[in-house]
């Protein structure tokens, strides 16, 4: 059987910045996941969207979601709209803008472990366990060191202040990993004949990590 391995070359890693133009919304079909119309909105799979202004069916008004299945006129989230009421007119999406990491070199992550939970009792006849919340544990990635690119910078920043992150993975196969975190260290490395690096910087993912 011949290889279906993907090269990881072409990958990019960006952290979320300021909030970008607000999309209008002119569909949205009931479901799970929920599936938005609106024209040209610009978005790719994995983007950050907070909605508002959605008049009839409401239940995505203060919601932020991930986009995913995007097309040039639609895209979907997943929230759960099955049963609601039907939507009217009206609404907006408003995009995180994204600002790109540099000089990533290599990237790993998503290597955590739901808690085991011993449910074993006096009538058990051998040890029972359930599982806990799922916990997506470190992102951690390198990067040939540059103090004035803005991905890197935003990431200094957030580790200094403890401020949480979004960020999105992208694969050159247009496959995407969006999720939130902390900035827990960023090292700086160098050496004889090698160039300025920062290794190994760890980010403790909170919450879920959503795959588009």
């Amino acid at each position: 059987m011949p290889s279906t391995a993907v090269s990881a070359q072409g990958s990019t890693l960006s952290v979320s910045g300021a909030a970008g133009v607000a999309k209008n919304i002119t569909g949205l079909a009931l479901g799970f996941p929920t599936i938005l119309t609106s024209a040209a909105h610009g978005f790719s799979n994995g983007d950050i969207v907070t909605f508002a202004a959605l008049t009839g069916n409401t239940t995505l008004n203060g919601v932020t979601a991930v986009a995913k299945n995007v097309t040039p006129n639609s895209y979907a989230v997943d929230v759960d709209t099955t049963g609601g009421a039907a939507y009217v007119n009206g609404g907006t999406a408003t995009p995180v803008a994204w600002t790109p990491i540099a000089n990533v070199t290599s990237f790993k992550g998503f290597d955590g472990q739901a808690n085991e939970i011993d449910k074993t009792n006096l009538s058990s006849t051998a040890k029972e366990f359930m599982l806990g919340l799922q916990d997506f544990g470190h992102f951690t990635f390198d990067v040939d060191k540059d103090f004035s690119d803005p991905g890197q910078v935003a990431c200094d920043a957030a580790k200094r202040a403890g401020t949480l992150k979004s960020f999105k993975l992208a694969t050159p196969i247009g496959k995407t990993a969006t999720f939130s975190g902390y900035v827990k260290n960023s090292p700086l490395d160098g050496g004889v004949d090698q160039v300025l690096k920062t290794t190994g910087v760890s980010i403790r993912i909170t919450g879920d990590v959503v795959f588009a």
